[in-house]
């Protein structure tokens, strides 16, 4: 029969929990980092452990500007008031994307009752534009492995479903076909996972970016294709411009420097007696205008839009 009173096996308990916990010492030094907080931030235990939080801002809440691992520390927070604290953020992980967290943070005290320092636990959130996405149709053997996105079979699976819709129910869709440009020259210089970071980061932007009406899938090694349930021909251009813009703004922190990579943006959208071929034709068309007028190869006058 084990007792309480030992710390090593209070220690391992906390350790072995799914949840993310992590205890600091007044000087916000990590104490304890528990395997689900190794999960959640791909921060793993013995790079954190003595360490004054992590070497980079690791969380930022939902308010503009405001850091979590400066003066708006939710661990900071309790030591200071004493009292408990709960709040959502917004966790960076290591590999460089988002995670949308709930923080818990109470203080600890001595036997004396001063404070000596305070535990946090961190819970991923689930947003109503991705939840039901993950848990329908993102199952292991449906994703693809590095971005966590579709696969391309399940993402044509699903294109021809939206066209079996559209002549049953004349529903219309279109489609964004996205590509990273010069990912290969991004790799040879940074290295695979560098490359693989980025394009979580595009992924998870993404799933931000489109209800849960709408697909998300990785079609080829630098492309995603988007098919938007509902979109007409009118509202393609704006939902398009609206991607570039969000994707415009992302990166990656890499060996403590900053990189992003450009992203070209080819659309389409269904048409009478159209086919899932004729449809990825005009949008790769678009694309390739896209990418021309991005890389200042385009003809005067190209629209970038597309067809």
């Amino acid at each position: 029969m084990f007792s309480l009173h030992d710390s090593d096996i209070c220690r391992s308990i906390l350790e072995s929990l799914p949840t993310g916990v992590c205890v600091v010492d007044m000087q916000k030094r990590i104490l304890l980092w528990s395997d689900g907080a190794e999960r959640i931030t791909g921060h793993l235990r013995h790079e954190v452990i003595g360490r004054s939080c992590i070497p980079e801002p690791l969380l930022h809440c939902n308010q503009p500007g405001c850091e979590f691992c400066s003066e708006g520390c939710p661990l900071a927070r309790v030591m200071k008031t004493s009292h408990a604290d709960e709040s959502n953020g917004i966790l960076h992980h290591k590999s460089g994307y988002e995670v949308p967290v709930r923080v818990r943070a109470v203080p600890v005290r001595s036997q004396n009752g001063s404070i000596v320092g305070a535990v946090g636990t961190f819970e991923e959130l689930q947003s109503s534009a991705t939840s039901g996405r993950s848990l329908s149709v993102y199952l292991p053997e449906f994703m693809d492995p590095v971005t966590g996105t579709a696969s391309r079979a399940t993402a044509e699976r699903y294109l021809h479903r939206a066209f079996v819709t559209y002549r049953e129910s004349q529903v219309p869709f279109g489609v964004l076909l996205i590509r990273v440009e010069k990912l290969t020259h991004f790799r040879a210089n940074l290295g695979v996972e560098a490359g693989s970071s980025f394009l979580r980061v595009v992924a998870r932007s993404l799933e931000g970016a489109f209800s849960i009406a709408d697909y998300i899938g990785r079609w080829t090694d630098d492309q995603f294709l988007v098919v938007l349930s509902g979109c007409q021909q009118e509202t393609l251009p704006s939902l398009r411009e609206q991607v570039r813009r969000t994707l415009a703004g992302e990166g990656i922190e890499w060996w403590g420097e900053r990189h992003s990579l450009p992203v070209s943006i080819g659309q389409a959208c269904v048409q009478p007696d159209d086919t899932p071929e004729l449809l990825l034709d005009r949008a790769h068309k678009s694309l390739h205008v896209a990418s021309e007028w991005l890389t200042g190869t385009s003809a005067v006058g190209a629209d970038p839009a597309g067809s």
